[in-house]
């Protein structure tokens, strides 16, 4: 990154990988947290702690970046900023996260 100045186009970029990251624990996909924590797989707990994992770490940029003033509400949903607002990895937001689920409720 060199001295260049931290912009808002930076952490919205994080932001959208967090997000990535987050939506690929909840799909059970590769992640880094794999790579960093192979053995993990072998326990069953591993899909929660890597999903808490990915949540903390998708919670930290937002709360940065509302902090700062930028705007990062439109990369997600109107239901998906409620829940990120609300904070807490619920069954709800595990599982209607997508949307795709929503006319269940």
């Amino acid at each position: 990154m060199g001295n260049e100045p931290v912009t808002e186009q930076f952490f919205i970029d994080k932001l959208t990988e967090a997000k990535d990251h987050f939506e690929r624990a909840l799909d059970c996909k590769h992640t880094e947290f794999d790579d960093l924590y192979p053995y993990m797989i072998e326990h069953p707990q591993f899909f929660w702690y890597k999903r808490y994992v990915a949540w903390s770490e998708l919670l930290t940029i937002t709360s940065l970046c509302e902090e700062l003033s930028y705007s990062w509400r439109q990369t997600f949903t109107e239901h998906q900023v409620e829940y990120l607002e609300q904070r807490v990895m619920s069954a709800k937001v595990l599982d209607f996260w997508f949307e795709k689920n929503e006319a269940l409720i």
